[in-house]
């Protein structure tokens, strides 16, 4: 069997966690830049409010009703996530992250030594609000694809406490039935369309078409798995990484400005600080880059003919993780791209081809001690940026050039602290 724990609204419910004031009224978070809604609370998708629509489009709406809104706070987001991961991690046998508010467990061989399995993971339900005050979700099921189903059902019965398990053939082709067929993980907008003009409206009636006529209809052999999975024949395993441990196969940092940048220093400082922190994730997880890319962004709305886009991809000479020599890489990928007077609006740093730290191949003619010091030089950075708050150490060229706000931040005019991540911002409770 497999389980999919899924956070219930995950962004509204992080801020819910600190404001508990937030419970039972409308909520919304929006994108980078104070955009689009990205996540909304129960009670503001009964008002109407969806997914991505703009904020300057639905913000009467939100003045009428009283509806909270809160830009993105990634740090804390993030730091949540982990929360709830490292307790799955600890209680399941395996389990894949397959997003910050998602994934899936290893269930298999559990229940004659657990027993029941819908009272064990509602245990580990209720455990993950205790200790996060994070609602969760968890779909069981004997594949990944059914049991992503079902956590989509255990949302929509309130009968279910958060916990649905299609562990019979009937409950299995209930659930189909109670599955629009564009909700099936796996089918997207254009193959809703088409399964639509052939009448098939709903998961069971896909999960009842031939495997033949899947291979022809669903694109060959990815179809087939699809429908078998259906069906409850398992063809998709739980994917860690090839080592077996949690760690990403690619990094990024990205983000939109709050206004166009122009000048070489304001865009270099702005790659150098995503660099710095693409370099932060890869020590933290153990590993080394062979890739770096970075790309810059013009507005697509402006006046200046396509590509808005550009990027530039370096194959470094040796796997590192070293901030000094991606930010020598960065700037050189910068100089390729960068054109005198073009006001760029996003700009971004992609790190590839992760390994693991120590078993990169070394440059023939570099001492080993100079990588030896510099690997303890990113340690005790590290070290002192955990102990006094992300950025109490800096690299000069990802600094602004003026104190203040940065030129490449974005609005966040309404951001919470980051309550688990700067000494400053946690909690104090005076009794």
């Amino acid at each position: 069997m497999y389980g999919l724990v899924d956070c219930n609204n995950f962004y509204v419910s992080c801020e819910r966690a600190f404001q508990p004031r937030l419970l039972g009224r409308p909520v919304v978070v929006l994108s980078n830049n104070d955009g689009c809604i990205i996540s909304r609370s129960q009670e503001a998708k009964e008002l109407g409010l969806k997914m991505g629509e703009p904020y300057f489009q639905v913000k009467p709406i939100l003045l009428r009703h009283g509806v909270q809104v809160y830009s993105s706070n990634y740090a804390l987001y993030g730091d949540m996530s982990r929360r709830v991961m490292h307790y799955l991690a600890s209680v399941a046998p395996e389990i894949e992250i397959y997003s910050i508010d998602e994934c899936f467990l290893d269930l298999h061989g559990l229940e004659p030594y657990c027993g029941n399995l819908v009272e064990l993971v509602a245990e580990w339900r209720r455990q993950i609000g205790k200790r996060t005050h994070i609602p969760v979700c968890i779909g069981i099921a004997p594949t990944k694809t059914l049991a992503k189903l079902a956590n989509r059902l255990a949302k929509k019965l309130p009968a279910s406490n958060g916990v649905l398990y299609l562990d019979t053939e009937e409950r299995r082709q209930w659930a189909l039935a109670q599955t629009p067929v564009e909700d099936v993980w796996g089918i997207g907008g254009l193959y809703a369309q088409k399964l639509r003009a052939q009448s098939i409206q709903t998961a069971a009636e896909l999960a009842a078409q031939s495997e033949g006529w899947a291979r022809r209809q669903l694109g060959g052999v990815v179809g087939a798995r699809l429908l078998r999975e259906l069906q409850g024949t398992p063809c998709q395993q739980l994917a860690p990484s090839e080592d077996g441990s949690l760690a990403r196969k690619s990094i990024a940092c990205t983000r939109s400005f709050a206004g166009p940048l122009s000048e070489f220093s304001d865009l270099m400082a702005a790659v150098a600080h995503f660099a710095s922190k693409a370099a932060e994730k890869l020590r933290r997880q153990g590993s080394a880059a062979n890739v770096l890319t970075v790309f810059i962004s013009k507005s697509r709305y402006g006046t200046e003919p396509p590509p808005h886009t550009h990027s530039a991809v370096i194959t470094l000479p040796t796997a590192t993780s070293d901030t000094i020599e991606l930010l020598r890489y960065a700037r050189t990928a910068l100089k390729r791209i960068w054109e005198p007077g073009g006001g760029y609006k996003k700009a971004g740093v992609l790190l590839d081809g992760l390994e693991p730290t120590g078993q990169q191949q070394l440059l023939l003619f570099e001492p080993n001690e100079q990588a030896e010091r510099r690997a303890q030089l990113m340690a005790e950075l590290d070290k002192v940026n955990q102990r006094f708050g992300a950025g109490a150490v800096r690299f000069a060229t990802a600094m602004p050039r003026e104190r203040g706000v940065a030129p490449w931040q974005g609005q966040r005019q309404w951001q919470t602290p980051a309550y688990t991540t700067r000494w400053e911002d946690m909690l104090c409770i005076r009794v």
